[in-house]
């Protein structure tokens, strides 16, 4: 009897070996991201815009336009490119150490403009490729390689940044929500709000940004099962999930 198939890999993947560590949350956000542009029709005009972190050759797993920027710099380079090209969809694929620390002016100043972009945020509360260390969205009392006692306030190494919050109150902001990939059904929420995100830009509303909650085992020092637990038992206490704006 012929096998029926339901499940079909998006044209918008590539078919290559990962290069992530196992458990990690980049390859399921990959996959989202190529099935809403298949679904919406898109591959044709999409362009995204990879910066420096684990996901810096992003464009291995994607089979539309990709282009590199510096660290920090995805934003001003998706600006460049969606002013010149209006016509094309332009998104920004990037980590929190990217987005949230060296390339924090160019998120505020890119959202407060109301680029007509989407950008899609990775926060795995630390620098996943560089090593481990602190980033802005590490939470108090975790330990990474430059908090090895865990963060602490007190000792002037500041609370986690939340982006989202903070970009809530720019009037060129259009659409903010906070995900996660803990588990099945957080990832279909998660796509619905990344499809939601590109149809803004579609129809011309402004800037928006989808911050996903994504494991990274490795400098969490966890198994793949724990550290989708500890997304959802102490991750998301600080970061909870829903729409923001």
């Amino acid at each position: 009897m012929k096998r029926k198939e339901i499940i079909k890999p998006p044209k918008s993947l590539r078919k290559v070996p990962t290069h992530y560590c196992p458990g990690c949350g980049h390859g399921i956000a990959h996959r989202i991201v190529a099935e809403v542009v298949d679904e919406l029709e898109i591959r044709e005009k999409t362009v995204g815009v990879a910066p420096v972190g684990c996901s810096v050759i992003a464009y291995d797993y994607w089979d539309f336009d990709v282009s590199e920027a510096a660290h920090g710099r995805a934003l001003a380079v998706a600006t460049g490119i969606k002013r010149c090209r209006p016509n094309l969809v332009v998104f920004t694929y990037q980590g929190d150490g990217d987005l949230a620390s060296i390339g924090i002016a160019e998120t505020l100043h890119c959202a407060n403009r109301g680029e007509n972009l989407t950008c899609i945020f990775i926060n795995n509360a630390g620098y996943g490729m560089t090593g481990g260390q602190m980033a802005p969205t590490t939470l108090v009392g975790q330990k990474t390689a430059t908090t090895p006692w865990g963060r602490n306030p007190q000792r002037k190494e500041g609370f986690p940044l939340k982006v989202c919050e903070l970009l809530a109150n720019l009037p060129g902001v259009v659409y903010l929500e906070r995900v996660s990939l803990a588990n099945p059904s957080q990832v279909v929420k998660a796509k619905r709000a990344i499809k939601e995100a590109f149809l803004n830009q579609i129809e011309g509303k402004g800037f928006s940004l989808v911050e996903v909650l994504s494991p990274c085992p490795t400098v969490w020092r966890m198994s793949a099962p724990e550290a989708v637990r500890w997304i959802e038992e102490v991750m998301q206490k600080t970061f909870p999930l829903g729409r923001i704006k």
